[in-house]
């Protein structure tokens, strides 16, 4: 008998044969050849993977929408720009992906004035 990872097969024909009752005195009998195989307790292998490996239509519909939070929304970096209401160099800004993939994204830009502007890259 040959054990690969955690599968048990048949030294004869190759079958595969059952699982592994885990005692080492007993015997598996390969139902193709009839061939009896002493019973090897396997490895156990434990494999991960992530979720993008196994592609899905529904989880694909799901992540094209995504609802944002208030506190998803306080991603705000500053940057030097001059306010055109208060005069003031430092405006807050944050860029959304709001056009297909391929355009530039569009970039909103807040002062603590209250005044805001967007630019699109």
């Amino acid at each position: 008998m040959s054990v690969i990872g955690s599968l048990i097969f048949c030294t004869d024909c190759g079958n595969l044969l059952r699982e592994s009752t885990g005692d080492a005195n007993a015997t598996l009998l390969c139902t193709v050849c009839g061939a009896r195989n002493k019973d090897i307790v396997p490895d156990t292998i434990i494999s991960e993977s992530k979720p993008s490996a196994f592609p899905s239509a529904l989880r694909a519909k799901r992540s094209a929408v995504q609802t944002l939070s208030a506190e998803d929304r306080k991603t705000e970096a500053v940057t030097e720009r001059l306010c055109e209401r208060c005069g003031r160099n430092e405006m807050f800004f944050t860029t959304v992906q709001l056009r297909s993939a391929d355009e530039g994204s569009t970039v909103f830009y807040r002062c603590v004035c209250g005044y805001k502007e967007t630019s699109n890259n």
